[in-house]
């Protein structure tokens, strides 16, 4: 049977159990969104700009566990989607990005809306294609799912030259996908993991690092097991947040930069750090040669480029983190651990020490403290909403108070740092858990990024809210400013930002606008209650900054506390 390279297209993404595209139409793409209306079970989401495309997807994948897809046109259709691209390679989420190209006698000729979008993404993608024959589509489309999902996960970009399009070829498609340069281990070495359970039973001061790779790899009860059974107190990066209860005793909270007191201090004295699904991030390390240096330390990760890549490891473990785990859990089953709680006693009892000398804090006066909003935030949705966010102070203290405790619900651009990542992420989410609350915390500056996808969420009656912490200011460089250039406020005052509550209404959303702190939880209530898209807008202290901080380049032990 002969199809179209259209055809040939839709009838793979089905086979793969793709249920919605995020998208924008353009010429080079027009015959695949023609044969799209016609197939009834994939659904398309129009957004209003293609990195917006991009990030839905991500925050679909992220949401789902399932991989992301996106369609948009050659030309500016496809360079715009770069930054979420990157994004989404940074934190290592599954997506399939489909490209309009020129047609094929055309490439190389500066034709109308051609750009080599294979060479442009090839340093942010973890693998791309340029179809150059349609016989080879659909084995090209089973081998991107494959990739982008296996191992450690990331995008792939298909770029389709526009006559191929409308090519003719016999569909044929493998029941499985082999490539003989590409085969993850998933399965650790035994020996390896039995060097950790050593390293465990003769710890007196053990943590346990987790970062995204335990979302990823599903790995959340296997990590909580570990934990509790072996009395180890957990630390997780910005990306592991929600890998472990955020509300159990043995959490510490997240670790780096912006992370708390007991989190810090726990891994510079830990004598063993068994960290798991981590890259150990710049901002996690803070100076690299004080980073936990008294510590053994055991890193666990699916990507051996990972391992030994920043900072120096005495056991690797090469390994899936959710089977890794599984095998250790079971090789521990096997040891008498009885005397562990009292063991830790000590270790634990100085971690407790820490969290009630030296807490997260803030005083609210009678302006709004962002803190209050996001504390109030989680107790109104009990803990349970989805938690996108954009990029800066809005994430960290998102970060910091409302306390995950699910994979999967905190959805946040890590790696790259994008600011206008939230609102489109929230969408991606939303589509993906239709019954579920998925909220956007922002800032003013971050929020205007991608403002424009309040007209994607209002078309498709996503009830998203948008929960915007307004300080009038890009926050987390002017907090930088005020630190360590004498409040030299270059640029970033936002004294001109649109009112949010017509800009709402203007796109057919719901605002609300609150400047008093004995109003905040009635308009979260309100706004929560209604199932539409809501903007609710908090005016904030203005000049309120993120702690703990530490100094860029200086030792995680060395936090700024107010």
């Amino acid at each position: 049977m002969e199809l179209t390279g259209a055809q040939i297209l839709m009838k793979v993404l089905q086979e793969e159990g793709v249920d919605t595209i995020f998208g924008y139409p353009g010429g080079a793409v027009i015959d695949l969104y023609d044969e799209l209306s016609r197939t009834t079970d994939i659904n398309h989401i129009l957004v209003r700009h293609e990195q917006g495309a991009v990030h839905a997807a991500d925050g679909y994948a992220r949401a789902s566990g399932k991989t992301g897809v996106c369609l948009v046109t050659s030309g500016p259709g496809a360079t715009n989607t770069v930054t979420g691209i990157a994004s989404a390679y940074s934190d290592s989420i599954p997506i399939v990005v489909i490209t309009g190209q020129v047609p094929s006698k055309l490439i190389g000729n500066d034709a109308f809306q051609e750009v080599d979008i294979v060479g442009i993404t090839r340093p942010c993608t973890k693998h791309n294609y340029l179809v150059k024959d349609v016989k080879d589509l659909a084995y090209i489309i089973k081998e991107a799912f494959y990739i982008a999902s296996s191992g450690r996960p990331g995008p792939v970009l298909i770029d389709i030259p526009k006559d191929l399009t409308v090519a003719k070829a016999k569909y044929e498609v493998p029941d499985k996908i082999e490539l003989k340069s590409y085969n993850p281990t998933y399965k650790p070495n035994v020996k390896q993991l039995q060097k950790v359970v050593e390293l465990i039973e003769k710890a007196k001061k053990p943590v346990i690092f987790a970062g995204g790779g335990i979302i990823l790899s599903k790995a959340s009860d296997q990590l909580t097991k570990l934990a509790k059974k072996m009395s180890i107190p957990v630390a997780g990066s910005l990306m592991g947040l929600g890998g472990f209860p955020g509300t159990d005793l043995l959490w510490l909270g997240m670790l780096g930069m912006h992370g708390t007191y007991r989190a810090n201090m726990a891994v510079s004295e830990a004598d063993l750090l068994i960290a798991v699904g981590v890259r150990f991030d710049d901002r996690v390390t803070g100076k690299l040669d004080e980073f936990a240096a008294n510590a053994t330390i055991v890193q666990i990760d699916i990507d051996p480029t990972s391992i030994h890549k920043n900072i120096p490891v005495s056991v690797p473990v090469v390994g899936d983190a959710k089977i890794s785990l599984g095998i250790l859990n079971e090789l521990l089953e096997k040891q008498d651990f009885t005397d562990i709680d009292r063991q830790r006693k000590p270790w634990l009892d100085k971690i407790d020490h820490w969290k009630k000398s030296t807490p997260l804090a803030y005083d609210q006066s009678d302006i709004i403290k962002p803190q209050f909003v996001v504390e109030q935030l989680y107790s109104v949705t009990n803990g349970e909403a989805i938690i996108t966010t954009e990029v800066g102070q809005n994430q960290m203290w998102a970060a910091q108070y409302y306390h995950l405790s699910k994979p999967n619900h905190w959805i946040t651009s890590g790696g790259l740092g994008v600011m206008g990542f939230g609102l489109p992420a929230a969408i991606g989410a939303q589509v993906a858990c239709p019954d579920k609350t998925v909220v956007d915390i922002a800032g003013d500056g971050s929020i205007q990024m991608n403002i424009q996808e309040l007209a994607t969420a209002v078309q498709y009656g996503l009830p998203v809210k948008i929960v915007i912490l307004n300080n009038r200011f890009l926050g987390m460089v002017r907090q930088w400013q005020e630190l360590f250039y004498d409040k030299r406020y270059s640029c970033t005052k936002m004294e001109h930002a649109p009112d949010f509550i017509k800009l709402a209404e203007a796109y057919g959303a719901v605002g609300f606008r609150t400047e008093k702190p004995s109003e905040v939880r009635d308009v979260l209530k309100k706004g929560l209650s209604i199932h539409r898209t809501v903007i609710m807008e908090f005016i904030v202290d203005r000049e309120e900054s993120v702690y703990p901080m530490v100094p860029a380049g200086a030792p995680i032990t060395q936090m700024l506390l107010v």
